[in-house]
């Protein structure tokens, strides 16, 4: 019986998740999202065209291949048509292509003015979220009290509806938010008619079946390991386990069916919003990655961001995951670094630590190695013997420290400019 293998991102989102996913597609036969909601964005570049997914799976650009949106992701009606007819436009046809979990669970137009409603509520504490309604639809999983894609197909669905509009509106009143959803709801309810155009599935049968006919599936995360509801650096995480066991959990298999697990990181960090960030750079070396490396939310728009390679929490993130392979993204920013850093331990009050704290936000201090640049344009290389030596001297330190082997090293945006080694 096949294995599914899992890629995933290890630090907070961003990493370059659905450009790695786009080139291993054609070693599967079906792609899986597993979490999330519309709140990230994996963007492809190709043939000269730039696409942003939200929902869809990544694998959607390989012809013949089956994608899902699996049981643990959360779905905005709305983005997802805006979503599915800009790629039809551009000669992506989803309607063979794709199948959607019954069991994943409905965004309500409720559910984003609830999100705005709660993060005006916590004043100077905002965690920064991106007001798509992700995080008030998983509270409502958790609760009982979401509404599910296979209520869809449901006789009572309007009824439903309607008793979950009615508490959520209640909620409204009691935090004296003031909103109107009119128009968000007339185009929520045109949008539920064009989902219903899809197949809709009993996924984790739909996955483990065709895992018994000796099918290969690749599982595709969103977010990071950073922002894990669970691991993460919580409360500035995301609603969903962002972590591998999601995999089980978000599409229905078991821990023993989990095969490669290809864990994802940039070649420094990045991170949006609000929250901790032990390397994060105010300075000119922090605007130049920034602008290099072009950290804008694909999704949002907004700025990321950004700090030197942080190990302790790479390492964190492989344990985690039990990550089998490592993918380095981005390291082509850093082309015209005279000097790159890498944080290989903290001190805390004094004491010097390689485990990723319990806070990370207080009197935290990174210890960094530092490394000659490199100082030669990666993407015009197409192989690892063609690295200069002080970039094989960087990942080489990596995986020394990691136990773990960088297999995929991506020199720049293009499908093409991938490196594979042995």
């Amino acid at each position: 019986m096949k294995k599914v293998d899992v890629i995933l991102g290890l630090q907070w989102g961003d990493e370059g998740k659905g450009k790695v996913v786009d080139v291993l597609t054609p070693r599967y036969d079906v792609v899986a999202r597993f979490q999330g909601g519309p709140n990230a964005g994996h963007t492809l570049e190709f043939s000269g065209e730039k696409y942003v997914l939200r929902s869809i799976p990544s694998g959607i650009f390989q012809g013949g291949k089956t994608n899902i949106i699996g049981s643990g992701v959360v779905i905005d009606a709305i983005l997802f048509r805006a979503e599915a007819e800009e790629l039809a436009k551009s000669g992506h046809d989803l309607t063979r292509q794709l199948c959607i979990s019954k069991k994943a669970h409905l965004i309500l137009p409720t559910h984003r003015i609830l999100d705005a409603a709660y993060e005006a509520a916590k004043g100077s504490g905002k965690i920064g979220t991106t007001g798509k309604g992700i995080g008030p639809t998983y509270t409502d999983k958790v609760s009982r009290n979401g509404m599910r894609v296979g209520d869809l197909l449901s006789p009572d669905f309007p009824q439903i509806y309607a008793r979950a509009k009615a508490r959520h509106e209640r909620i409204l009143r009691s935090l004296g938010y003031a909103y109107d959803i009119a128009d968000l709801e007339r185009q929520w309810f045109e949008a539920v008619e064009f989902l219903r155009r899809f197949r809709l599935i009993d996924s984790e049968y739909f996955i483990n079946g065709a895992l018994a006919e000796g099918r290969s599936v690749l599982a595709e995360g969103a977010q990071g390991t950073l922002l894990d509801v669970d691991f993460g650096s919580y409360p500035f995480v995301t609603s969903s386990n962002t972590v591998c066991a999601g995999v089980c959990t978000g599409l229905g298999i078991a821990p023993n069916r989990i095969g490669e697990v290809f864990g994802i990181f940039k070649a420094y960090c990045t991170r949006v919003g609000a929250g901790p960030f032990p390397t994060e750079l105010f300075d000119e070396t922090g605007e130049r990655l920034c602008s290099l490396g072009h950290e804008f939310g694909a999704v949002t728009g907004r700025k990321r961001r950004c700090g030197w390679l942080d190990l302790v929490a790479l390492k964190y993130s492989i344990m985690i995951n039990g990550v089998t392979q490592l993918i380095m993204m981005k390291a082509d920013v850093m082309n015209d670094f005279d000097t790159i850093r890498v944080a290989t331990a903290y001190e805390i009050g004094g004491v010097r630590t390689s485990e990723f704290p319990y806070d990370i936000a207080e009197g935290l201090e990174p210890v960094y190695t530092d490394f000659e640049g490199w100082k030669c344009d990666l993407r015009g290389c197409r192989s690892y013997d063609e690295f200069p030596p002080a970039f094989r001297r960087y990942i080489e330190f990596i995986e020394r420290e990691t136990g773990v082997p960088v297999r995929i090293v991506s020199v720049g945006p293009d499908r093409g400019e991938t490196i594979v080694r042995n």
